[in-house]
């Protein structure tokens, strides 16, 4: 399967976070010579962390008026011959599978970055952690950034690999040294928990890619064997892997399938692999929860559509009455979790596990609906959540603490604060008429002819999240002030930076989906037209 470079531009997304780490470490080195203030220095590396995001953000808009929703092909496509003697290829493109995932990343960055930044607003830089080693800082959001966005513009099995990896080290330090009290457990928790699926999924990649037959890379040299993505998801529609010898007397399709999507699951994360998740954005900084709540987790999900779904279709249909069961656990005892939860940061990070557990469920429906549904609740759930953790780092870093009950009348004196944080409740327990709504909405619509049961269930705990979130209003804005409080001051321009375009996104992807939908849709449903079975499986 032989595409032409059509652009460079997803090479330019990827890697300029990369050349704007370098210029700061190039900062850092010449401080000295050039007689630079540790607050000239840090600034400097503000200014290069910002501009690098802000210009990614900038060429993510040509990206999305340039890309054709109604195509099924590949866009923007930059493809050679990476190492010839292994068969792999640097190739980079987007489809409506990816679209959506780089946009997001693309957006998400910025608003982490401009959440990183002290400036248009008052801080308390004893407790800040963006007063800290922040060259550093700057250096790792930055490589984070480069290896998300590669992740999902990546059509290589080696090169996704490369990038997958590349994204943990980073993140790994960014919780590690600018994280709260437990950080150093919550890192290496983040750490081993990642590495373990890694660990898998290299191992199912090494097996495909022996597993897989005769191809021709983009120069037109004939291989026995590839890495390409695209060749490989049309060897296993084909039925190839399904075919292939067994592996310790188990049907190699399912060994794989099981593995990547272990892998991937420990990512999204699903039930019983989310462990790691609340640790990680308890003590993760404030923008670095935004980023894995708006990012990292999309990678995961991502993962199964792409590998699992596209490359082994006929295993897909075995498993996916499985993985809605898991869905549907991750929906329901998340949101009892998150009923228990007097943390409010850890109360929103066990809503994320709730909230993922829609996108398995939708996924698994294999039906137009749900999948649509799953790919929009992953967009809509990285604008949500992002929002829900900058608010909770509002309150932190006003109050020094998270914890719901000690609150209580805060809307008299953050009059501003209480009403984008019940917009971003709203819209995190479903209301009609807000992003989150619209994908909830659809994978009920997709899953129910197939789930019934499974479908009812995860609706009954719609009511459990409207609980946990309205019970949490109550505790922290209604009420009596207490007066411990009355001297907090409301939102700084910095956070209307961050807070408001989330919010208006909101509302009007809640109200008018479209422009998602046009991405998508098309890429979507010629995928559920391979991958879907006609007869319902009825859990």
């Amino acid at each position: 399967m032989e595409h032409q470079t059509t652009s460079t531009l997803l090479s330019w997304m990827t890697f300029l976070p990369l050349l704007g780490a370098a210029v700061i470490l190039g900062l850092v080195a010449l401080a000295p010579l050039l007689k630079l203030s540790r607050s000239a220095l840090d600034n400097a590396s503000r200014a290069v962390g910002l501009l690098s995001t802000l210009a990614v953000l900038y060429m993510g808009y040509g990206l999305w008026r340039g890309f054709d929703g109604a195509s099924t092909h590949l866009q923007f496509v930059h493809h050679f011959v990476w190492i010839r003697q292994f068969n792999i290829e640097y190739f980079m493109a987007v489809d409506g599978i990816s679209i959506t995932m780089v946009l997001l990343t693309a957006l998400i960055s910025f608003v982490a970055m401009m959440a990183s930044v002290p400036w248009l607003g008052k801080v308390d830089t004893h407790h800040h952690f963006s007063a800290k080693k922040v060259p550093g800082y700057m250096v790792m959001f930055l490589l984070l950034e480069t290896g998300m966005m590669g992740t999902f513009c990546a059509l290589d099995f080696f090169l996704f690999y490369v990038f997958w990896e590349l994204m943990l080290l980073p993140m790994y330090f960014l919780i590690g040294i600018w994280g709260g009290p437990r950080k150093e457990y919550a890192a290496i928790k983040f750490f081993l928990y990642t590495l373990s699926g890694s660990v898998l999924m290299l191992l199912c990649m090494v097996g495909i890619y022996y597993a897989s037959g005769p191809a021709t890379l983009v120069d037109g040299t004939t291989t026995d064997h590839t890495f390409n993505v695209m060749a490989l998801s049309a060897m296993g529609q084909a039925g190839h892997f399904v075919q292939a010898a067994p592996v310790f007397g188990l049907a190699f399709a399912k060994v794989v399938f099981v593995g990547l999507f272990i892998g991937f699951a420990i990512k999204v994360p699903m039930f019983p692999f989310h462990t790691w998740l609340p640790d990680a954005h308890v003590e993760a900084p404030t923008p670095i929860s935004v980023i894995l709540a708006g990012v990292l987790l999309k990678m995961g999900a991502y993962g199964i559509i792409r590998f699992n779904f596209q490359m082994l279709p006929e295993t897909a249909r075995w498993a996916a009455s499985t993985i809605a069961v898991f869905g549907v656990i991750n929906i329901v005892y998340a949101a009892f979790v998150c009923l228990a939860q007097t943390d409010l940061k850890k109360m929103i990070a066990y809503s994320s596990v709730s909230h993922m557990g829609f996108v398995l469920l939708g996924l698994a429906a294999l039906t137009p609906q749900g999948v649509s549904g799953a790919v929009f609740q992953m967009v809509s759930h990285g604008l949500v959540s992002p929002m829900l953790f900058l608010v909770a780092g509002v309150i932190y870093d006003r109050a020094h603490s998270r914890d719901i009950n000690g609150f209580g009348g805060l809307a008299q004196v953050l009059p501003e604060y209480t009403g984008i944080m019940g917009l971003a409740f709203m819209a995190s327990l479903g209301l009609p008429g807000l992003a989150g709504f619209i994908g909830e909405f659809l994978v009920f619509i997709g899953a129910f002819p197939v789930y019934r049961l499974l479908t009812v269930i995860s609706a009954t705990a719609v009511i459990i999240t409207a609980a946990y979130y309205l019970w949490t209003i109550q505790r922290m804005f209604l009420g009596p002030l207490n007066e411990k409080w009355k001297g907090l001051w409301d939102l700084n321009w910095r956070e209307r930076l961050t807070l408001y375009p989330l919010g208006a996104m909101v509302i009007l992807f809640g109200v008018y989906p479209l422009p998602i939908f046009q991405l998508m849709n098309t890429s979507l449903y010629a995928l559920v037209a391979v991958v879907s079975v006609a007869s319902p499986i009825g859990l």
